[in-house]
């Protein structure tokens, strides 16, 4: 009787391992309580309707809102243009213009104003041009950034601009550039100290570059900064964020100017 007993145990004990090989796995995890998923990230919408840039028969870039204009023409100029004359710009429909007060050397590190900068400024604005400036920036640590804003306020000395203090900080060519090595978070870092020093005398800043240039840099950064692009030979920018001038070209031609300049649109949108 035992040895009857023990077999049909046996037999019973094959049977449910054979029924559980023949069920489907189940995870632990899969008893547990599930989170639900993030949602992707919308995607980005720009403020601008892109269907109302024309390009005229100059390559001028306008933007219209209900039919009506919403944007300026500009350039961007410094001692490589040479004697400007602003009056004959202004004619050509420049109606804003920033212009260079001064660099950091790219290879040595020593600080230079623009030898057109007073020039420039003075006769844009008796030409009626409104008008900002840019530093171009080598600057390799936050000090440095400092004293570059600082460079910046010393020959602004105090005068009112229209426009802002724009950062321009990149990369140069050839393997000398002493700012080059630079991380996107260590540009960053110049940049907010370059800023803050600017913004506590009372003046606006602005971000310039490029789109590969921007991406680099902190998300902080770029949303609590106006930005500038630099982007050519396109209909339209291709970067997804909010930019408020459009730096097209390179190689326009505006009258009173006797070098090829960079043509640029303000987007003049509504406050929000």
């Amino acid at each position: 009787m035992r040895t009857r007993a023990l077999m049909k145990f046996g037999v019973l004990a094959l049977a449910v391992c054979l029924l559980a090989l023949s069920l489907p796995a189940v995870s632990l995890s899969s008893c547990a309580p599930q989170e639900t998923p993030a949602p992707p990230p919308a995607p980005y919408v720009s403020p601008i309707n892109w269907k109302q840039l024309v390009q005229g028969e100059n390559g001028r870039f306008a933007y219209y809102r209900n039919g009506v204009l919403q944007s300026r023409f500009g350039v961007d100029v410094s001692e490589h243009q040479g004697y400007i004359n602003w009056q004959a710009a202004a004619a050509d429909g420049v109606e804003f213009a920033l212009i260079r007060i001064g660099n950091r050397g790219a290879t040595e590190g020593l600080l230079y104003r623009d030898v057109y900068y007073e020039a420039n400024i003075r006769d844009a604005e008796e030409a009626g041009v409104l008008v900002g400036v840019y530093f171009f920036s080598q600057a390799i640590t936050e000090a440095e950034a400092r004293e570059e804003a600082r460079f910046v306020l010393k020959y602004l000395d105090g005068r009112h601009l229209d426009y802002p203090v724009a950062y321009d900080h990149e990369r140069v060519l050839g393997p000398d550039g002493r700012a080059n090595h630079l991380t996107g978070d260590e540009i960053s870092r110049c940049a907010e100290a370059f800023f803050k020093v600017i913004q506590t005398a009372g003046y606006d800043t602005m971000l310039y570059g490029n789109r590969s240039d921007l991406y680099r840099l902190d998300n902080a950064l770029l949303d609590s900064h106006d930005l500038w692009l630099a982007e050519y030979d396109a209909p339209r920018p291709t970067i997804q964020r909010d930019i408020v001038i459009w730096q097209y070209t390179s190689s326009g031609n505006v009258e009173g100017i006797d070098t090829q300049v960079d043509l640029n649109i303000h987007f003049l949108l509504p406050k929000t």
